[in-house]
Protein backbone atom coordinates (compact mmCIF):
# COMPACT_ATOMS: atom_id res chain seq x y z
CA UNK A 1 0.00 0.00 0.00
CA UNK A 2 1.40 3.24 -0.92
CA UNK A 3 -0.20 6.11 1.43
CA UNK A 4 0.21 9.98 0.69
CA UNK A 5 0.96 12.39 3.86
CA UNK A 6 -0.64 16.04 2.87
CA UNK A 7 1.77 18.30 4.35
CA UNK A 8 0.60 20.90 1.54
CA UNK A 9 -0.48 23.40 4.42
CA UNK A 10 2.31 22.72 6.59
CA UNK A 11 4.16 26.38 7.84
CA UNK A 12 7.12 25.46 10.28
CA UNK A 13 6.83 28.01 13.31
CA UNK A 14 3.20 28.89 12.97
CA UNK A 15 1.30 25.65 13.74
CA UNK A 16 1.46 25.20 17.05
CA UNK A 17 0.86 21.87 18.72
CA UNK A 18 -0.17 20.33 15.16
CA UNK A 19 3.29 21.14 13.90
CA UNK A 20 4.78 19.30 16.37
CA UNK A 21 1.96 16.09 15.93
CA UNK A 22 3.17 15.68 12.30
CA UNK A 23 6.72 15.86 12.30
CA UNK A 24 6.90 13.35 15.23
CA UNK A 25 4.68 10.88 13.57
CA UNK A 26 6.45 11.45 10.21
CA UNK A 27 9.46 10.55 12.28
CA UNK A 28 8.27 7.40 13.97
CA UNK A 29 6.39 6.35 11.28
CA UNK A 30 9.66 6.21 9.34
CA UNK A 31 10.99 3.96 12.14
CA UNK A 32 7.88 1.57 12.45
CA UNK A 33 6.54 1.02 9.16
CA UNK A 34 8.94 -1.22 6.92
CA UNK A 35 5.78 -2.62 4.57
CA UNK A 36 3.88 0.03 3.76
CA UNK A 37 5.62 2.83 0.72
CA UNK A 38 4.53 6.85 1.43
CA UNK A 39 5.06 9.86 -0.77
CA UNK A 40 5.26 13.34 1.50
CA UNK A 41 3.12 15.95 -0.22
CA UNK A 42 4.95 18.92 0.61
CA UNK A 43 5.96 23.01 -0.70
CA UNK A 44 9.70 22.71 -2.06
CA UNK A 45 9.99 25.25 -0.36
CA UNK A 46 9.63 23.14 2.87
CA UNK A 47 11.70 20.48 1.76
CA UNK A 48 14.59 20.48 3.95
CA UNK A 49 11.83 20.88 7.21
CA UNK A 50 11.58 17.03 6.90
CA UNK A 51 14.32 14.29 7.64
CA UNK A 52 13.43 11.21 5.87
CA UNK A 53 15.80 8.44 6.54
CA UNK A 54 13.35 5.07 5.33
CA UNK A 55 13.78 4.61 2.17
CA UNK A 56 10.05 3.79 1.46
CA UNK A 57 9.31 7.51 2.31
CA UNK A 58 9.81 10.07 -1.13
CA UNK A 59 8.79 13.64 -1.63
CA UNK A 60 6.57 14.74 -4.23
CA UNK A 61 6.25 18.57 -4.42
CA UNK A 62 3.03 20.07 -4.45
CA UNK A 63 3.93 23.69 -4.20
CA UNK A 64 0.86 25.45 -2.84
CA UNK A 65 1.52 26.64 0.79
CA UNK A 66 0.59 29.82 1.81
CA UNK A 67 2.11 32.39 0.87
CA UNK A 68 2.64 31.68 -2.75
CA UNK A 69 1.36 32.45 -6.86
CA UNK A 70 -0.07 29.07 -6.80
CA UNK A 71 -1.58 29.74 -3.15
CA UNK A 72 -3.20 32.73 -4.10
CA UNK A 73 -4.74 31.53 -7.71
CA UNK A 74 -6.06 28.78 -5.87
CA UNK A 75 -8.19 31.02 -3.57
CA UNK A 76 -8.65 33.57 -6.13
CA UNK A 77 -10.61 30.87 -8.16
CA UNK A 78 -12.11 29.10 -5.12
CA UNK A 79 -14.07 32.31 -4.00
CA UNK A 80 -14.69 33.33 -7.81
CA UNK A 81 -15.83 29.79 -9.11
CA UNK A 82 -16.52 27.35 -6.08
CA UNK A 83 -13.64 25.26 -7.70
CA UNK A 84 -10.27 23.66 -6.46
CA UNK A 85 -7.36 23.68 -8.42
CA UNK A 86 -5.64 21.77 -6.22
CA UNK A 87 -8.29 18.89 -6.18
CA UNK A 88 -6.97 17.88 -9.82
CA UNK A 89 -3.37 17.92 -8.64
CA UNK A 90 -3.79 15.74 -5.56
CA UNK A 91 -6.13 13.62 -7.64
CA UNK A 92 -2.83 12.81 -9.79
CA UNK A 93 -1.10 11.45 -6.91
CA UNK A 94 -0.25 7.93 -6.91
CA UNK A 95 -1.50 6.69 -3.53
CA UNK A 96 -4.19 4.05 -1.86
CA UNK A 97 -4.91 6.92 0.90
CA UNK A 98 -4.01 10.15 1.99
CA UNK A 99 -3.74 11.10 4.91
CA UNK A 100 -5.01 14.80 5.58
CA UNK A 101 -2.90 15.77 9.51
CA UNK A 102 -4.38 19.46 9.99
CA UNK A 103 -8.18 19.05 10.56
CA UNK A 104 -9.56 19.60 7.05
CA UNK A 105 -9.21 17.47 3.58
CA UNK A 106 -6.80 19.49 1.75
CA UNK A 107 -8.38 20.02 -0.76
CA UNK A 108 -12.12 18.34 -0.17
CA UNK A 109 -13.71 16.06 -2.61
CA UNK A 110 -10.85 14.29 -4.14
CA UNK A 111 -11.53 10.50 -5.12
CA UNK A 112 -8.55 8.75 -3.11
CA UNK A 113 -9.96 7.44 0.51
CA UNK A 114 -8.82 9.66 3.42
CA UNK A 115 -7.57 9.77 6.65
CA UNK A 116 -8.11 12.63 8.50
CA UNK A 117 -6.58 13.61 12.22
CA UNK A 118 -9.27 16.17 13.18
CA UNK A 119 -7.77 18.41 16.31
CA UNK A 120 -10.45 20.50 17.61
CA UNK A 121 -13.94 22.78 16.55
CA UNK A 122 -13.22 25.43 19.35
CA UNK A 123 -15.20 27.64 16.63
CA UNK A 124 -18.27 26.43 17.91
CA UNK A 125 -17.84 27.39 20.84
CA UNK A 126 -15.90 30.20 21.04
CA UNK A 127 -16.92 31.83 17.46
CA UNK A 128 -15.81 35.79 19.03
CA UNK A 129 -12.25 34.21 19.19
CA UNK A 130 -12.35 34.69 15.04
CA UNK A 131 -12.79 36.79 12.18
CA UNK A 132 -15.57 36.63 10.31
CA UNK A 133 -13.80 35.22 7.10
CA UNK A 134 -11.98 32.63 9.47
CA UNK A 135 -15.63 31.50 10.82
CA UNK A 136 -17.13 31.15 7.15
CA UNK A 137 -13.83 29.11 6.05
CA UNK A 138 -14.26 27.19 9.65
CA UNK A 139 -17.82 26.59 8.73
CA UNK A 140 -17.96 25.41 5.27
CA UNK A 141 -14.59 22.99 5.91
CA UNK A 142 -14.73 21.46 9.30
CA UNK A 143 -17.84 19.86 9.19
CA UNK A 144 -17.87 18.86 5.65
CA UNK A 145 -14.11 17.22 5.75
CA UNK A 146 -15.16 15.15 8.99
CA UNK A 147 -18.39 13.89 6.97
CA UNK A 148 -16.11 13.32 3.77
CA UNK A 149 -13.09 11.31 5.48
CA UNK A 150 -13.09 7.52 5.18
CA UNK A 151 -12.12 7.27 9.03
CA UNK A 152 -10.82 10.32 11.68
CA UNK A 153 -8.31 10.16 14.02
CA UNK A 154 -8.50 12.59 17.04
CA UNK A 155 -6.46 12.98 20.20
CA UNK A 156 -8.65 12.81 23.07
CA UNK A 157 -12.26 11.32 23.95
CA UNK A 158 -13.59 15.01 24.21
CA UNK A 159 -12.97 15.61 20.66
CA UNK A 160 -14.83 12.38 19.33
CA UNK A 161 -17.76 13.21 21.74
CA UNK A 162 -17.73 16.76 19.56
CA UNK A 163 -17.78 15.45 16.21
CA UNK A 164 -20.77 13.01 17.25
CA UNK A 165 -22.74 15.38 19.10
CA UNK A 166 -22.01 18.73 16.85
CA UNK A 167 -21.34 16.76 13.65
CA UNK A 168 -23.73 14.19 13.79
CA UNK A 169 -20.36 12.07 12.79
CA UNK A 170 -20.70 8.06 13.06
CA UNK A 171 -18.91 7.20 16.03
CA UNK A 172 -17.65 3.82 14.81
CA UNK A 173 -15.05 5.48 12.00
CA UNK A 174 -13.61 7.56 14.86
CA UNK A 175 -10.08 6.49 16.28
CA UNK A 176 -8.93 8.18 19.83
CA UNK A 177 -5.31 8.33 19.35
CA UNK A 178 -3.19 10.05 22.21
CA UNK A 179 -0.63 12.10 21.16
CA UNK A 180 2.84 11.21 21.81
CA UNK A 181 5.51 13.10 23.74
CA UNK A 182 9.29 13.04 22.68
CA UNK A 183 12.13 11.26 24.70
CA UNK A 184 13.93 14.47 25.44
CA UNK A 185 10.81 15.37 28.15
CA UNK A 186 12.48 14.00 30.55
CA UNK A 187 13.96 14.63 34.46
CA UNK A 188 17.01 16.32 33.79
CA UNK A 189 19.77 16.32 36.55
CA UNK A 190 22.64 18.46 34.59
CA UNK A 191 22.72 21.43 37.00
CA UNK A 192 25.31 23.36 34.89
CA UNK A 193 22.52 23.13 31.74
CA UNK A 194 19.55 24.21 33.77
CA UNK A 195 21.52 27.05 35.26
CA UNK A 196 22.59 28.33 31.91
CA UNK A 197 18.90 28.36 30.70
CA UNK A 198 17.69 30.21 33.24
CA UNK A 199 21.25 32.35 32.57
CA UNK A 200 20.02 32.69 28.86
CA UNK A 201 16.96 33.90 29.60
CA UNK A 202 17.17 36.08 32.35
CA UNK A 203 15.48 33.87 35.36
CA UNK A 204 17.01 34.71 38.38
CA UNK A 205 14.05 33.09 40.59
CA UNK A 206 11.17 30.65 41.25
CA UNK A 207 8.56 30.59 38.15
CA UNK A 208 5.62 29.40 36.61
CA UNK A 209 6.28 27.97 33.05
CA UNK A 210 3.45 28.78 30.48
CA UNK A 211 4.22 27.65 26.73
CA UNK A 212 1.57 28.96 24.63
CA UNK A 213 0.97 31.46 21.77
CA UNK A 214 -0.88 33.97 22.66
CA UNK A 215 -4.32 33.19 21.04
CA UNK A 216 -7.58 34.40 22.50
CA UNK A 217 -8.35 31.21 24.23
CA UNK A 218 -5.28 30.63 25.80
CA UNK A 219 -6.40 32.94 28.19
CA UNK A 220 -3.14 35.06 29.46
CA UNK A 221 -5.95 37.97 30.38
CA UNK A 222 -7.36 36.11 33.39
CA UNK A 223 -4.15 34.74 34.38
CA UNK A 224 -2.32 37.86 34.48
CA UNK A 225 -5.04 38.89 36.32
CA UNK A 226 -4.67 35.62 38.88
CA UNK A 227 -0.92 36.36 38.96
CA UNK A 228 -2.11 40.13 40.36
CA UNK A 229 -4.09 38.55 43.01
CA UNK A 230 -1.31 35.98 44.30
CA UNK A 231 1.25 39.19 44.62
CA UNK A 232 -1.69 41.22 46.22
CA UNK A 233 -3.12 38.79 48.45
CA UNK A 234 -0.24 36.12 49.31
CA UNK A 235 3.17 37.97 48.15
CA UNK A 236 3.94 36.17 45.33
CA UNK A 237 7.22 37.18 44.68
CA UNK A 238 8.15 34.25 41.62
CA UNK A 239 7.87 34.60 38.40
CA UNK A 240 5.95 34.24 35.63
CA UNK A 241 7.60 32.82 31.94
CA UNK A 242 5.71 33.16 28.99
CA UNK A 243 7.10 31.56 25.54
CA UNK A 244 5.00 30.59 21.99
CA UNK A 245 4.54 32.58 19.34
CA UNK A 246 2.98 35.98 19.19
CA UNK A 247 -0.64 35.88 17.74
CA UNK A 248 -3.99 37.45 17.75
CA UNK A 249 -4.12 38.84 22.04
CA UNK A 250 -0.54 39.89 22.37
CA UNK A 251 -0.74 43.58 22.29
CA UNK A 252 -4.11 43.30 24.90
CA UNK A 253 -1.29 40.94 26.99
CA UNK A 254 1.28 43.38 26.94
CA UNK A 255 -1.31 46.18 27.62
CA UNK A 256 -2.66 44.23 30.72
CA UNK A 257 1.06 43.62 32.30
CA UNK A 258 1.82 47.34 31.74
CA UNK A 259 -1.82 48.71 33.10
CA UNK A 260 -1.46 45.98 36.25
CA UNK A 261 2.25 46.74 37.47
CA UNK A 262 3.41 43.62 36.86
CA UNK A 263 6.48 43.91 34.51
CA UNK A 264 8.95 43.26 36.86
CA UNK A 265 6.31 39.39 37.09
CA UNK A 266 6.36 38.61 33.79
CA UNK A 267 9.23 37.60 31.71
CA UNK A 268 7.92 36.87 27.59
CA UNK A 269 10.31 34.79 26.15
CA UNK A 270 8.62 34.53 22.74
CA UNK A 271 8.73 31.41 20.02
CA UNK A 272 11.77 29.72 21.29
CA UNK A 273 14.46 26.79 19.94
CA UNK A 274 12.71 23.75 20.37
CA UNK A 275 15.70 22.38 22.64
CA UNK A 276 15.50 24.66 25.29
CA UNK A 277 12.05 23.64 26.02
CA UNK A 278 13.13 20.23 28.42
CA UNK A 279 15.28 22.42 30.48
CA UNK A 280 12.51 25.36 31.40
CA UNK A 281 9.99 22.41 32.07
CA UNK A 282 12.35 21.50 34.58
CA UNK A 283 13.68 24.28 36.17
CA UNK A 284 10.08 25.54 36.66
CA UNK A 285 8.13 25.21 39.92
CA UNK A 286 4.85 24.63 38.55
CA UNK A 287 3.55 25.06 34.85
CA UNK A 288 0.62 26.66 34.59
CA UNK A 289 -2.33 25.91 31.54
CA UNK A 290 -5.77 28.21 31.63
CA UNK A 291 -6.88 27.23 28.19
CA UNK A 292 -10.21 27.79 27.54
CA UNK A 293 -10.27 24.98 24.85
CA UNK A 294 -7.53 22.33 23.69
CA UNK A 295 -8.29 19.37 21.33
CA UNK A 296 -5.28 17.85 23.59
CA UNK A 297 -2.68 19.72 25.27
CA UNK A 298 0.66 18.25 24.22
CA UNK A 299 2.57 20.52 26.76
CA UNK A 300 0.29 18.42 30.01
CA UNK A 301 2.58 15.82 28.83
CA UNK A 302 5.88 17.13 28.14
CA UNK A 303 5.36 19.03 31.91
CA UNK A 304 4.53 15.78 33.29
CA UNK A 305 7.26 13.52 31.44
CA UNK A 306 9.81 16.03 32.65
CA UNK A 307 8.93 15.73 36.34
CA UNK A 308 7.09 19.51 36.17
CA UNK A 309 3.85 19.82 37.98
CA UNK A 310 0.45 20.51 36.34
CA UNK A 311 -2.15 22.90 37.64
CA UNK A 312 -4.47 23.56 35.00
CA UNK A 313 -8.17 24.12 33.28
CA UNK A 314 -11.10 22.21 34.08
CA UNK A 315 -11.87 22.31 30.47
CA UNK A 316 -12.71 20.40 27.39
CA UNK A 317 -9.55 17.68 26.68
CA UNK A 318 -7.54 18.87 29.59
CA UNK A 319 -8.78 16.84 32.39
CA UNK A 320 -8.55 13.64 30.36
CA UNK A 321 -4.95 14.41 29.73
CA UNK A 322 -3.46 15.19 32.82
CA UNK A 323 -5.34 12.67 34.93
CA UNK A 324 -5.06 12.85 38.87
CA UNK A 325 -1.59 13.95 38.01
CA UNK A 326 -2.75 17.67 38.22
CA UNK A 327 -4.43 20.35 39.97
CA UNK A 328 -7.82 21.82 37.72
CA UNK A 329 -8.94 25.31 38.37
CA UNK A 330 -12.12 26.91 37.00
CA UNK A 331 -10.45 29.05 33.70
CA UNK A 332 -13.01 31.91 33.42
CA UNK A 333 -12.65 32.57 37.31
CA UNK A 334 -9.34 34.12 37.98
CA UNK A 335 -9.88 34.34 42.32
CA UNK A 336 -10.02 30.83 42.16
CA UNK A 337 -7.28 30.23 39.36
CA UNK A 338 -5.01 32.42 42.16
CA UNK A 339 -5.72 30.36 45.27
CA UNK A 340 -5.37 27.02 43.15
CA UNK A 341 -1.91 28.05 41.81
CA UNK A 342 -1.08 29.47 45.24
CA UNK A 343 -2.06 26.42 47.62
CA UNK A 344 0.35 24.50 44.74
CA UNK A 345 2.93 26.59 44.68
CA UNK A 346 3.42 26.86 48.56
CA UNK A 347 3.10 23.16 49.32
CA UNK A 348 6.47 21.27 48.98
CA UNK A 349 4.89 17.97 49.60
CA UNK A 350 1.96 18.53 47.24
CA UNK A 351 4.23 19.40 44.56
CA UNK A 352 6.63 16.20 45.09
CA UNK A 353 3.49 14.07 44.91
CA UNK A 354 2.71 15.67 41.42
CA UNK A 355 5.77 15.26 40.42
CA UNK A 356 5.57 11.39 41.26
CA UNK A 357 2.32 11.36 39.47
CA UNK A 358 3.30 13.32 36.42
CA UNK A 359 5.78 11.00 35.59
CA UNK A 360 3.81 8.05 36.11
CA UNK A 361 1.27 9.20 33.82
CA UNK A 362 3.40 10.16 30.78
CA UNK A 363 4.34 6.82 29.68
CA UNK A 364 0.19 6.76 28.56
CA UNK A 365 1.26 9.23 25.92
CA UNK A 366 3.84 7.54 23.08
CA UNK A 367 4.87 8.05 19.87
CA UNK A 368 5.93 4.80 19.21
CA UNK A 369 2.26 3.73 19.84
CA UNK A 370 0.67 6.88 17.78
CA UNK A 371 2.55 5.23 15.57
CA UNK A 372 1.55 2.15 15.49
CA UNK A 373 -2.27 3.26 16.02
CA UNK A 374 -2.26 5.21 12.89
CA UNK A 375 -0.82 2.62 10.79
CA UNK A 376 -3.57 0.22 11.98
CA UNK A 377 -6.04 3.31 10.60
CA UNK A 378 -4.42 3.09 7.19
CA UNK A 379 -4.92 -0.51 6.72
CA UNK A 380 -8.67 -0.30 7.84
CA UNK A 381 -9.10 2.24 5.35
CA UNK A 382 -6.50 0.60 2.22
CA UNK A 383 -8.49 -2.61 2.64
CA UNK A 384 -12.32 -1.19 2.86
Amino acid sequence: MRVGLNATAFLPGRMGGMETYFRNLLDHLQRHDHENDYLLLCDKRFRREFNLFNPAFQMEYINYAKPSPAWFLRGAIRNFFNRDILAARMNRVKADIIHHPFTVLTPPGIKIPSVLTFWDMQHEFFPGFFSRMELLKRRRLYRASAECASRIIVSAAFTKECLVNRYGIDAKKIEVIYTGCGVEYRPLNDTESLAAIRKKYGIDRPFLFYPAATWPHKNHTRLLEALKIMRTRHGFDGLLVLTGIAMQSQAEIMALISRAGLAGSVRILGYLPAADLPYLYNSARMMVFPSLFEGFGIPLVEAMASGCPVVCADATSLPEVVGDAGVLFNPLDPEEMAETLWTAWSDEEKLAGMRRKGRERAPLFSWDIAALKTMAVYSAVGAA
